[in-house]
């Protein structure tokens, strides 16, 4: 604010000289006051119309928890802004002007922003009813020589009606539609699906809904409902969620229904380290299972198990390794200590700090935007969503950088030629005049963007496709094997990729996983523009700079002092004890400043615990133990390439048998993946609470610079009262 300060002071002296001039002048003193009033006056209007930024925080009234998602603006203009995931917001307004602070199912609130900076809001609940949701209809058209006829919502929640209308013309027939929750009318006209709380239910059920127990209403039109739901969703879907805890949810049901996909995770289990002294996995980067579970957190519904991915959970947030100082690309730590949640094991972190490299020292880019724009991006958490996020990219360019445009949905094509990272203006027009619609060829256009990246290879660049989809390719290559053989061939091109999923509803997390992990590149999940600025802001090297590539871990654990180990994730990483030393085994990459955690769970030599099965002697092979290593734990050896190599090259570490106390980082990861295990319900958190879980993340919290760790806390507490 100290501009404006600055600035209302030069008006005062203007104003002075200004009077000063005219006391020189010889006026009168009836002329020398008026003058020095309107001179004042002036003053008033200029301090008043300086704009300044105002913050604070939104929260619920009712439990005193921030609310995120709530709509912040400037009354009777286009300025305005959302809250983020603590509740907090920034905009600028001027003195005098309102601010109106909109949440569904809250009492919208008005202020008026007077000298102070900050303004915290509560909102009260709306506990009486919901007074409006207006929801537009979709415009049908003419496709070939089949008109579409028009499809219409009924209206069945009490206390709203349904208009419907439509608009001819000789070309086409275009339908509107919208939902008015007001009024005593309902109209029996088609019927809509109607969901509860991520339950289907029927017409006779969702007619007993009191109105004072919606806490949130989303009815999706015909078009978006076909596209999420199927044949079940092509009249129209009314969501419904109610206030209050959800024992009976049902999310197997509701996820069939939205078509979303997991792959299957099979739990680690303890392994004997005499039988079984190897464990091999490939490093992941990726963090979309942790956003994703937030997202669905944040819509109040049960989580699938097997979207719950421990290792992109822990991997979601960056702990303080140091950066190498040798050769390498990366420097190795480890640490062991007490496991906070079991009194008779130890606690194993591996860590791996990437390189970190200056914006300008990064090499040139050829990216290639391969972007969605088929019918289920339709919907502003999709389509309009990456148009936004990819802006932030746009922004960081450079001039000697290149980027292309590809999109696909019943085909694919090329909207934008290469094009340097200094014509913003160009790219971001590109990106603006994208609209959706259609089927999804996504391998047509996995094709052509890998072509178009081919031709404009940089030798001793960085040559990539950026993928921005939900997964849901349905015309050509498809399947997930399919995909898989079709990513592997690319590659070879030397170009790298990276996946970003957006929205929900057709979300195909199991493919692009594959896509990621054998494209040698990372996936995220993009759920808002704070997720966005994570992954193109905060972490645009990591994102889009490989600095090693097919990154193995392999560990070797001492039988002398370990009974039986567990690797906690990684369920999708894991490779055969020959594979680490094969160099055409596929692993993961390392981005600059990107930072790798893995934890392992281990049973200390002589310790009798239930998860350890016994085991039958063997006849034929007889089993000894060398005593030269009396002091090691583990030996844990790394092996990688270069970006642009194919041999590797490998590292090794000793971990000595010492037991160390808990760095906050070791806490916190800690705390991910017990939270991880809790809600999927794994047999190893012995009986961990959520009480113990949050407890543990507020000792590791630390600097939490940008809130991420804060936001994890609150996403466990809101998570208890699903």
């Amino acid at each position: 604010m100290k501009q404006f300060h600055n600035s209302s002071l030069h008006t005062t002296k203007t104003a002075s000289r200004f009077v000063g001039f005219y006391e020189k002048g010889h006026q009168t003193q009836p002329a020398r006051k008026i003058i020095f009033v309107i001179a004042l006056l002036l003053v008033g209007i200029l301090a008043q119309a300086q704009d300044k930024a105002v913050h604070g925080v939104v929260t619920s009234s009712n439990d005193g928890l921030p609310l995120p998602g709530v709509t912040v603006l400037v009354k009777n203009t286009t300025i305005g802004t959302q809250t983020d995931f603590d509740g907090k917001y920034s905009i600028i307004a001027k003195k005098g002007q309102s601010l109106v602070f909109s949440y569904i199912g809250c009492i919208t609130r008005t202020l008026k922003v007077g000298d102070k900076t900050e303004i915290d809001v509560a909102l009260e609940e709306d506990t009486a009813h919901l007074e409006e949701v207006v929801i537009s209809g979709y415009a049908a058209g003419v496709n070939g020589n089949y008109t579409r006829p028009p499809q219409t919502i009924s209206s069945t929640l009490a206390n709203h009606y349904v208009n419907n209308t439509s608009n001819r013309n000789s070309r086409n027939q275009q339908y509107s539609q919208s939902v008015n929750l007001r009024g005593n009318t309902t109209i029996d006209a088609s019927k809509p699906m109607f969901i509860v709380n991520g339950n289907v239910v029927s017409e006779e059920d969702f007619r007993k809904i009191k109105t004072k127990k919606v806490k949130h209403i989303e009815i999706l039109n015909p078009d978006q409902g076909s596209a999420l739901y199927g044949y079940n969703g092509a009249m129209g879907v009314v969501c419904i969620r109610t206030k209050g805890r959800k024992n009976n949810t049902d999310f197997s049901q509701i996820n069939a229904f939205l078509n979303e996909s997991y792959e299957q995770i099979q739990e680690n289990t303890f392994k004997r380290s005499h039988l079984a002294p190897l464990s091999t996995f490939s490093i992941d980067v990726d963090k979309a299972a942790y956003s994703n579970i937030r997202r669905m957190i944040n819509n109040g519904q049960t989580i699938p198990k097997n979207a719950v991915k421990i290792e992109e959970m822990v991997n979601y947030f960056s702990y303080d390794y140091p950066q190498p100082t040798d050769e390498h690309p990366f420097s190795i730590n480890t640490e062991v200590v007490s496991t906070p949640w079991h009194e008779k094991t130890k606690l194993v972190r591996i860590g791996l700090q990437g390189k970190t490299y200056n914006h300008d020292a990064l090499p040139a880019s050829n990216l290639t935007f391969l972007i969605d724009v088929s019918g289920s991006m339709d919907a502003p958490n999709k389509l309009r969503l990456l148009k936004k996020a990819f802006k932030l990219l746009v922004g960081q360019l450079r001039e000697k950088d290149k980027v292309s445009i590809v999109v696909y949905a019943g085909a694919a094509g090329v909207v934008l030629t290469p094009t340097s990272g200094d014509k913003k203006e160009k790219i971001l027009s590109a990106l603006n005049n994208l609209q959706a619609g259609g089927s999804t060829a996504g391998g047509a256009g996995i094709e052509l963007a890998y072509d178009l990246a081919q031709k404009n290879f940089k030798k001793n660049g960085n040559n990539r496709v950026i993928l921005a989809t939900v997964g849901d390719f349905n015309v050509g290559a498809s399947s997930d094997s399919a995909m898989q053989k079709l990513i592997e061939k690319k590659r070879k091109s030397g170009v790298f990729l990276s996946v970003l999923g957006f929205g929900y509803g057709n979300y195909k997390d199991s493919k692009l996983e594959t896509l990621a992990d054998k494209g040698n590149g990372n996936h995220a999940y993009i759920d808002n523009m704070q997720e966005a600025q994570k992954v193109f802001g905060k972490e645009f090297g990591g994102t889009l700079f490989t600095i090693a590539k097919d990154v193995k871990i392999q560990v070797e654990f001492n039988p002398n002092k370990v009974a039986g180990y567990r690797l906690i994730g990684y369920e999708n990483r894991l490779l055969a004890a020959e594979d680490f030393v094969d160099d055409t085994k596929d692993a993961g990459e390392l981005g600059s400043g990107h930072t790798v955690t893995a934890l392992y769970e281990i049973i200390p030599k002589g310790i009798e615990i239930d998860y350890l099965n016994d085991v039958p002697d063997l006849k034929y092979t007889k089993l000894e133990q060398t005593k030269d290593f009396n002091d090691e734990l583990f030996t844990v050896k790394f092996r990688y390439k270069k970006p642009d190599g194919s041999k590797s090259v490998e590292l090794v570490k000793v971990q000595k048998d010492e037991l160390q106390v808990a760095t906050t980082d070791m806490k916190f990861a800690a705390s991910v993946a017990l939270f991880g295990m809790k809600i999927k319900n794994s047999k190893y958190h012995n009986k961990a609470t959520y009480e113990q879980i949050i407890e543990l993340a507020k000792s590791g919290r630390a600097n939490d610079v940008d809130g991420y760790r804060a936001e994890f806390i609150r996403l466990v507490e809101s998570y208890q009262s699903i």
